[in-house]
């Protein structure tokens, strides 16, 4: 399973209310060998380190505020698409599912296509 590459998200919504279209318009998110990096209308929004085990992400951000700040994640990939569910608070979510107030941001990226 090849995570590598630039995702676009097509969907999202952080603890049960859904992103706006336009803005998921606007965002990359890109996985290196190690690195990820998080661009919001072609600006760095975060940066950092990520790890990955059968089921689960871990994002270490080293960027200005977020610097240190660790990002566990459950994930699903199907041919071109990837399914994140970040847990905001700390802890690995249990399902891909948000709710009022559960620190959980839910992502359906599509991958971008080289060149």
């Amino acid at each position: 399973m090849n995570l590598h590459g630039n995702w676009r998200p097509v969907r999202a919504e952080l603890d049960g209310q859904e992103a706006p279209t336009m803005a998921l318009e606007r965002m990359e998110f890109v996985l290196s060998e190690a690195e990820y990096l998080v661009r919001f209308a072609g600006e760095i929004h975060d940066r950092g380190l990520w790890c990955r085990t059968e089921f689960t992400l871990t994002l270490t951000s080293q960027h200005e505020a977020n610097d240190g700040r660790q990002i566990p994640a459950i994930y699903q990939l199907a041919g071109e698409r990837l399914r994140v569910c970040y847990g905001l608070d700390g802890n690995v979510p249990a399902e891909f599912k948000t709710s009022t107030s559960s620190q959980r941001y839910l992502v359906t990226y599509r991958r971008l296509p080289v060149g």
